[in-house]
């Protein structure tokens, strides 16, 4: 019951605006599954819902995985549209970036997460990127201009 009720949850909010419990514990009698308050409760929180902004300007409940994926596709398009150049220096990247835009375009390098950085340092208009071996700075740089089409 409870699997089969987190599923409608999350086709319910996939599809519609719901800002409130309320809304969401309608919606589900609607399809003949009554819940109390406190059990919505507790599904909001097992299926790690929040709260986003919509383009409307109202708040709806949305997964987490769906947030940080608007994010970090937020960020890759940050990171794509403020980078003018890379150069490699042994394991190091030195990339360059429009003027006040190294701090978010290296923020979007953080989100990603990847294996083969072991840090990043952003200036101004600068941020380095350091690789933790020589052999690996190839193949992040062809991620980086990819990230940059």
């Amino acid at each position: 019951m409870k699997a089969m009720r987190h599923a409608m949850i999350l086709q319910l909010i996939d599809g519609m605006e719901i800002d409130t419990q309320e809304m969401l514990a309608d919606q589900l009698l609607a399809r003949g599954v009554s819940v109390t308050q406190a059990t919505i409760s507790r599904d909001i929180k097992e299926l790690r819902l929040v709260k986003v902004l919509t383009d409307h300007g109202t708040y709806k409940y949305s997964t987490a995985d769906r947030v940080e994926k608007n994010v970090s596709d937020r960020m890759i398009r940050l990171f794509s549209e403020s980078v003018v150049s890379l150069t490699e220096a042994e394991n190091l990247i030195v990339i360059k970036t429009l003027p006040a835009s190294a701090g978010i375009a290296c923020e979007a390098i953080d989100g990603l997460n990847w294996n083969e950085i072991a840090g990043t340092l952003a200036g101004e208009n600068s941020i380095f990127v350091a690789i933790k071996s020589k052999e690996q700075v190839p193949a992040v740089m062809n991620r980086f201009r990819a990230m940059m089409k």
